[in-house]
């Protein structure tokens, strides 16, 4: 951007100084780089799946034959089953977690949680008919340690749990979500805060640092974005889980959305929609990368530390890495962060305008 402007010609101010504000600006409202992350990825071709009165272009019968066929096989066949293999999923996680949960701790109770957690999270990918290939599992989160990675869905979590057990980290719940925190946490140490609780920080790091103090436990599952993006990009981590210390075991995750669309917009369905669009599709197929450990270097603050991470975790899944939070998926951008965009453009136009004076001095010398 400050190339572009040190184009400009100016040695006074010019009424065709702002075009190339009114350019920028026109791009972000047609098509900001922010906004279109919160929304379904574009495909290249039809996957059979979505059909709506805004992208229905009627092709061939031969075409709308087998879309037809495709609806009766997702909706009368694969629904039913992924449903009845859901709720035996669901339902033994509970009394599997409950059972273990009455045992005294002890290396017995800590490996029949794992068994527990690792049956019940492969019959759930099963209802979603989930393809999933880790790589380099050799760099697989070790306990005492943090597990970070991108967030495209809730499924995430069962996704990275399908291959080992973990230690979540959330708000409370009510309902059957509820009930199930409720009991996993009697087999095994997640981390559940009420919501009074999220929002004092400091009780949350002193929380979590005693956790990973404890070297016999499992690694934390943290998704520093904060929000589900849309499978395509990596946005701002927060920072508060890059200062709790030990390591950080970086992973990538990439779903292939030509079987299935993972990313949950959460603005425009609820979940149980989004599990209805998940459960109809024909399957759920992505990729997890188990990245090397990273450790916070000397003299590297914790907002240098996450976006390193960042970085690493966007170039292992082809994700294009973003500054922006998102957190603005929900909210207003800040007015701080509009003034700070402000000064900048101020100082590029007083710098360059300050050069191009200069030189036509020295030219009139």
């Amino acid at each position: 951007m400050e190339k572009e402007i040190a184009r400009l010609h100016r040695v006074d101010f010019e009424f065709s100084d702002i075009f190339y504000f009114c350019r920028k600006g026109f791009e972000a409202i047609v098509e900001d780089e922010v906004t279109q992350r919160f929304s379904s990825e574009e495909l290249v071709s039809w996957n059979l799946l979505t059909r709506t009165n805004v992208n229905f272009h009627y092709i061939s019968l031969r075409l709308t034959v087998v879309w037809v066929i495709g609806v009766i096989v997702r909706y009368c066949f694969l629904l039913p089953l992924r449903f009845t293999l859901a709720a035996i999923g669901i339902t033994s996680m509970i009394v599997g977690t409950t059972m273990v949960g009455q045992l005294p701790n002890s290396s017995v109770k800590n490996y029949l949680s794992e068994v527990v957690h690792l049956t019940c999270s492969r019959i759930l990918v099963r209802a979603l008919s989930g393809t999933i290939h880790y790589h380099n599992k050799e760099n697989k989160p070790r306990k005492g340690g943090i597990c970070v990675a991108n967030h495209t869905s809730p499924i995430d979590a069962i996704i990275l749990t399908n291959d080992g057990c973990y230690a979540m980290v959330g708000q409370v719940h009510g309902g059957l979500m509820g009930v199930i925190q409720r009991a996993t946490v009697k087999a095994c140490p997640h981390v559940w805060f009420e919501r009074s609780e999220i929002k004092d920080r400091h009780l949350v790091t002193k929380r979590l640092r005693e956790h990973v103090a404890d070297k016999s436990k499992l690694p934390i599952l943290i998704f520093p974005e904060g929000t589900c993006i849309n499978n395509t990009s990596v946005m701002m981590f927060k920072k508060g889980s890059f200062e709790i210390g030990g390591t950080i075991y970086p992973v990538a995750i990439k779903y292939d959305p030509q079987f299935g669309d993972a990313f949950w917009n959460s603005s425009k369905y609820n979940i149980v929609s989004y599990l209805l669009r998940l459960m109809t599709s024909w399957a759920i197929v992505c990729n997890v990368w188990y990245m090397p450990p990273m450790v916070r270097k000397e003299g590297e603050d914790a907002v240098q530390f996450a976006n390193r991470v960042k970085s690493a975790i966007a170039r292992q899944g082809g994700l294009t890495e973003l500054p922006w939070d998102g957190g603005l998926k929900r909210a207003k951008v800040k007015d701080t962060f509009r003034e700070e965009q402000q000064k900048n453009y101020s100082k590029m136009l007083v710098r360059n305008g300050s050069i191009g004076s200069l030189s036509t001095g020295t030219e009139s010398d």
